[in-house]
């Protein structure tokens, strides 16, 4: 049997450069090459594919867009996934990707992954983790980690071998794409005081060619899941395409932040994340209309610690199914709609309606007679009780 090892491919520059070296430097005969379709662009697919069997690899493509929203966009819509103010996104694919290239090697036989994650970010931690997860006697192999490449070095390294890439010295970005957001990072864009061109966005209008006026946007829920969009009920693939092209042709979604990856490092990060940055607002506003004050206070640090385990890329973790559990019960009671406001990169929420809603009109409003507003004496009376005996202690003390 030949020695065969599965490649995590994206048909980008890092992954392209391992074929070589995985046939000259690691001595696998047989190179195969997964590409994993979770929306990115159909034209990148192809060209994934194309490239894979130029350079004499077998190649398998697993269409995984439907099973990466209801999955893992879903839950993250439920837990407000985010990480450091922006919607958890690359993070959520990536394990993802991991289980199919498992599924893969299960099926090939595989003697050994290979991926081409840097030893600097985040993505080696997430595929890793599910590969030593699911199958931990198989052998992993980083090229990128392990030589320790440059970008330059990598481009350099692809020319020499006559790999075609897109990637140059001068436009030296580094893209990565699923139906949840568009990360955007390397060259200038590192620099924390470099103004990102407006020629890196794909999914987002700046303000000047964002639609001149205001759009109204109305989301509606079931059991904390979108179903809608301005009434007509639509699948989930085509509800965050649709949602996609609204937002983007609004401007929203564009988030540029210092992010702290899992190794300490502190980089600058530019995003593109649409749908997900909607969705997620919309999802919050309705599940503060349902939920208790306790709850809603309980379930903010539930959600920081999921948001965390998935930029971990740690899907598998037993403390992510526990706050799931709670997470879902909640969600039991988010039905209903949202209302927003769509304008030149701004999304606000200006309505929001559930057959489960807290709110009661004939006992908050200010017009309403019903609640016995003398029954607040005693309660205004016993407010900060024991601060307030501290505050008369502490002047005592200090005049004494």
């Amino acid at each position: 049997m030949p020695k065969t090892v599965v490649l995590v491919y994206s048909g980008g520059l890092d992954t392209s450069v391992c074929i070589p070296m995985m046939r000259e430097n690691y001595g696998f005969e047989r190179i195969v090459t997964v590409t994993v379709d979770v929306g990115q662009p159909d034209e990148d697919v192809k060209s994934a594919e194309d490239r894979a069997r130029a350079l004499g690899c077998e190649h398998y493509t697993a269409d995984a867009k439907q099973e990466f929203i209801t999955d893992y966009c879903w839950p993250a819509v439920k837990a407000n996934g985010d990480y450091q103010g922006y919607p958890l996104s690359t993070a959520i694919a990536r394990p993802l990707i991991g289980l199919k290239a498992v599924e893969a090697a299960k099926q090939v036989g595989a003697d050994a992954f290979c991926h081409g994650c840097t030893g600097k970010g985040n993505d080696q931690f997430r595929i890793e983790y599910v590969m030593r997860a699911l199958l931990p006697d198989t052998p992993i192999i980083a090229p990128m980690r392990e030589h320790s490449y440059t970008r330059t070095e990598e481009i350099q390294y692809a020319q020499e071998k006559n790999i075609p890439i897109s990637v140059t010295a001068d436009k030296i970005w580094s893209i990565d794409e699923n139906l949840w957001g568009r990360s955007i990072e390397g060259g200038h864009l590192e620099e924390p005081n470099y103004a990102p061109p407006e020629e890196i966005y794909q999914w987002t209008r700046g303000i000047d060619a964002a639609n001149p006026t205001p759009q109204a946007l109305t989301i509606g829920f079931e059991h904390g899941v979108p179903v809608s969009l301005d009434g007509e009920r639509l699948e989930p693939l085509a509800l965050v395409q649709k949602l996609m092209t609204i937002a983007g042709d609004n401007g929203v979604g564009r988030v540029d932040i210092m992010e702290d990856r899992l190794l300490g490092l502190k980089v600058r990060e530019n995003y593109e994340c649409p749908a997900s940055t909607v969705l997620i607002k919309a999802h919050a506003a309705l599940e503060a209309l349902v939920a208790t004050a306790a709850e809603r206070k309980f379930k903010a640090m539930v959600d920081q610690q999921w948001g965390e385990l998935a930029y971990y890329g740690l899907w598998f973790d037993p403390l992510k199914e526990d706050l799931e559990a709670f997470i879902n019960r909640i969600q039991r009671r988010v039905t209903g709609t949202v209302t927003l406001r769509l304008f030149k990169g701004s999304c606000v929420v200006t309505g929001r309606a559930s057959d489960w809603a807290l709110y009661n009109e004939d006992l908050a409003s200010f017009d309403s007679k019903t609640f016995d507003q003398s029954l607040s004496v005693g309660n205004v009376q016993t407010h900060g009780m024991q601060s307030r005996m501290y505050w008369q202690l502490k002047e005592k003390q200090d005049k004494g």
